[in-house]
């Protein structure tokens, strides 16, 4: 028996659209259509839709504190993906490798606001999911990240990290 393959998610599509546009250098149209798509979900939609929008749109704006606020809804949609959801989604995605980048997005945010406090905790969470990584190129980079934003706490730097995702349109 061979696993079947997920079906298309337009939600899905739409938001990855909408992030391949971002990161042609073109962020303004990509945040509407991401800020569109929130209204259409509501704040009772899909999780998994809520928690890839929410993080995505958290990386398209270059106020922290804007930042901040979507970082969050990201944070709590993933509390109410269940595992059936994002495996539905696709087979192999587990919403526990979603945790480090989730934290580790908090913690640089509250950095950059220079709540140093509110972000150690963090970045400590973000450490405690760690494992749930994978050994790839994306771990790799999220680990990496994890301890750039950590040094950075620990010298009280609010500068803007340039490995971070986004643009500062």
């Amino acid at each position: 028996m061979t696993a079947e393959a997920a079906a298309p998610d337009a939600t899905m599509e739409a938001i990855a659209r909408a992030v391949a546009q971002a990161r042609s250098g073109d962020p303004a149209p990509a945040r509407r259509t991401l800020l569109d798509l929130w209204t259409r979900l509501g704040a009772t939609g899909d999780p998994l839709h809520r928690c890839s929008l929410a993080h995505h749109l958290a990386d398209l704006h270059a106020d922290p504190a804007e930042a901040l606020a979507w970082d969050v809804r990201a944070l709590d949609a993933a509390d109410a993906v269940t595992g059936q959801r994002a495996r539905q989604h696709d087979p192999g995605l587990r919403i526990a490798g979603f945790y480090p980048s989730l934290y580790l997005n908090l913690a640089d945010d509250y950095r950059r606001l220079g709540s140093f406090e509110a972000a150690a905790r963090h970045i400590e969470a973000a450490r405690t999911h760690a494992p749930s990584l994978s050994d790839d190129p994306y771990g790799n980079l999220v680990r990496r990240a994890v301890e750039e934003v950590a040094e950075a706490i620990a010298h009280r730097d609010r500068t803007p990290r340039t490995s971070a995702p986004g643009t500062s349109a």
